[in-house]
């Protein structure tokens, strides 16, 4: 049996809210649970009861409670949660309004800046009223084109306090990105900055915010938050007015809208592999609660905890983050490249601040191991007690390196789930020891298995993620899709009533997961699920480019962007093409999509239906085995792609 890398106290494991959620199982229900995987099996067969309890223990704000906790757990999709229930998302993330510092924001090379509870609420007041104003409530869509910083969180929270669902998306977004997104939904309101930071420069947003409310013809008003510089000119963007007069409104109290559990709170994206992204719509009641649960009960959560996440807000860590304010914690903000100027930047954060809990990727553990830096042998981090880490499987280096280089007595809790539920499958625990490459167990409440290719559930090798029955935070349905085929075949199409997640999972004998990325060809550098449709649409535009194809690598713990091209006749692949691509890319879908390697082949494999097979050039490039080759058109063009000397460095 390996060897565990850390275990927790027998202090630190009573003191936890998971020690104390056993025992108020055992208390109430007549139990005599010592282990987690007692607790879990529990909370996976006593569904309703556990869902319960999790209101209860969090102190959900209603003002009515709910009449059935879910119609049918085994009903997948369609479940309803929370029937009966009245309720408002932001007035649960609202409900301390004391002194205590609610937020940190530090943006690159500014000043830091704190926020309490109750100024929190106050610049909530001020916007929902502005909002209201408008006519913003239940039905409508708010977007937000905006860093990591507080005005967002305002303004989903106002927007949200209102009955209005909100949707985010990264400020690097090039134009196609933000209309293929936002396009769809048609939001009444966007909520922009002027710009953003990252590695030492300020990058402007006001171009393309006024090309994207040109093309958004539903749009009642632009809100621009002054951040990169005093008061621009904002008069090119129609509707636009500046974030410091909108919120100018004197207003005291929020008029929370008491909606159903069911009411929409945030459409999310899929990374758009297959055409537009999908919009995926999820529920106040079903977010809140499973945030709740992951932030109390798995991440250990408290008043008195310092909880920092470095992302994006086009990223499902935003949202996770900004729910633990229910909780009453600290939560620290962070907007600019995390590696500037330095590697020590977010070490020197965690130092002055005080973290408790910091949250990252995969990707961003490795490139610090790359970069020399030992935050445990140069920083102060006393008050460290849990590192997060997801978006990629963290490799059993940089597990060992964590508590090598960071804090032997740490919480390293490696964690996985998705947009799709906006919180996670599996992840930490404080009651269990941590084993190298390990996410440490199944979440509370979720039914998760590893399935052979016969749809049997095996343990010690490896599977497809499924999860046997529903849970709250499952997407309501997806936009424009009324039939519901979109959101059927997303999860459902392989195993009937079974959600099917699509990464490749092993369930150890510690009751812990492994992760082995997707089983499907979407893109994942540093962490960071990343379409192809959105990278087809530009390179198609190449009148050199007759074909492309573009998958990810694995490559040194990470996953790599490859992009092959069949130049049309008479072309050939030039420095200056390579060049013209590459900024093409960076410009109009965003610098993560931008390939490492760009290579030029002769034909591009396709199924008999006219589809191109990622999946199967992935596995050709990485040396595995392609099975169904009779599906292909041309499964010689396969062999085009085997042992290509431009990918071995």
């Amino acid at each position: 049996m390996d060897t565990p890398l850390w275990t927790p106290s027998p202090e630190r494991v009573k003191t936890s809210r998971m020690y104390q959620l056993m025992q108020k199982v055992n208390e109430k229900f007549g139990k005599s649970f010592t282990t987690y995987a007692e607790l879990h099996r529990w909370s996976v067969t006593n569904i309703p009861e556990f869902w319960t309890l999790v209101w209860e223990e969090s102190g959900v704000v209603a003002s009515r409670p709910f009449s059935q906790v879910v119609d049918d757990p085994g009903k997948m999709p369609g479940a309803q949660w929370f029937s009966g229930a009245k309720m408002n998302f932001a007035e649960n993330l609202l409900r301390f309004r004391d002194d205590r510092t609610a937020l940190v924001f530090k943006g690159e090379g500014k000043d830091t800046v704190r926020i309490t509870y109750a100024e929190l609420y106050r610049k909530v007041a001020a916007l929902a009223a502005a909002l209201k104003e408008l006519g913003v409530g239940p039905g409508d869509r708010v977007s937000g084109f905006m860093p990591n910083m507080p005005e967002t969180i305002c303004a989903m929270l106002a927007a949200v306090s209102l009955g209005a669902a909100w949707s985010s998306c990264s400020p690097d977004f090039g134009k196609k990105g933000v209309l293929d997104r936002f396009g769809q939904i048609r939001p009444k309101v966007l909520f922009c900055a002027d710009g953003y930071a990252f590695k030492g420069k300020s990058h402007d947003s006001l171009a393309r915010v006024a090309e994207v409310a040109q093309s958004l013809d539903s749009l009642k008003k632009v809100v621009v938050v002054s951040y990169t510089r005093e008061r621009p000119d904002i008069s090119m963007i129609p509707g636009a007015v500046h974030y410091t007069d909108f919120a100018a409104k004197d207003a005291a109290e929020i008029e929370f809208a008491q909606l159903p559990a069911s009411q929409p709170l945030y459409i999310m994206y899929s990374s758009g592999t297959t055409g537009l992204p999908k919009c995926m719509v999820q529920g106040a009641g079903g977010i809140l609660l499973h945030h709740q649960k992951e932030h109390l009960f798995h991440t250990d959560l408290s008043r008195d905890d310092v909880l920092f996440y470095y992302t994006t807000c086009g990223w499902m860590m935003w949202n996770w983050l900004v729910s633990a304010l229910a909780v009453g914690c600290t939560l620290v903000l962070y907007d600019g490249q995390p590696f500037h100027p330095g590697p020590e930047a977010l070490w020197d954060l965690c130092e002055q601040e005080r973290f408790t809990v910091f949250g990252t990727s995969a990707g961003y553990i490795a490139a610090l191991m790359a970069s020399g830096f030992l935050p445990g042998k140069s920083r102060d981090l006393s008050s460290l007690k849990s590192l997060l880490s997801t978006g990629s499987p963290l490799s059993d280096e940089g597990f060992r390196w964590v508590y090598e280089n960071v804090k032997s007595d740490l919480l390293l809790s490696s964690i996985a789930g998705g947009t799709d539920l906006n919180g996670c499958f599996a992840l930490g625990n404080p009651m269990l020891p941590v084993y190298s490459r390990e996410l440490q167990c199944i979440g509370l409440g979720m039914d998760v298995e590893a399935w052979d290719e016969n749809g049997k559930p095996v343990v010690g090798e490896r599977g497809e993620l499924i999860c046997k029955k529903a849970f709250p935070s499952m997407p309501l349905y997806f936009w424009d899709d009324p039939e519901g085929r979109k959101y059927h075949d997303a999860y459902f199409a392989d195993y009937p009533g079974v959600w099917r997640h699509g990464d490749f999972i092993e369930v150890t004998e510690h009751g812990g997961i492994i992760m082995y990325g997707r089983s499907d060809a979407t893109l994942n550098p540093g962490g960071v699920r990343l379409g192809t449709a959105e990278l087809y649409a530009v390179v198609d535009t190449f009148p050199e480019v007759a074909d492309s194809v573009v998958v990810g690598q694995d490559f040194n713990d990470d996953v790599r962007v490859i992009l092959f091209v069949k130049l049309r006749e008479g072309h050939s692949l030039t420095d200056d093409l390579k060049k013209r691509l590459v900024a093409a890319i960076r410009t109009n879908v965003s610098p993560r999509h931008v390939p490492a390697k760009i290579i030029a082949v002769a034909d591009i494999p396709y199924t008999l239906n006219m589809k191109k097979v990622e999946l199967a050039v992935k596995k050709v490039i990485e040396n595995k085995e392609v099975k169904n080759k009779d599906a292909l058109s041309n499964p010689e063009a396969l062999e085009l792609f085997k042992n290509l000397p431009e990918l071995q460095s």
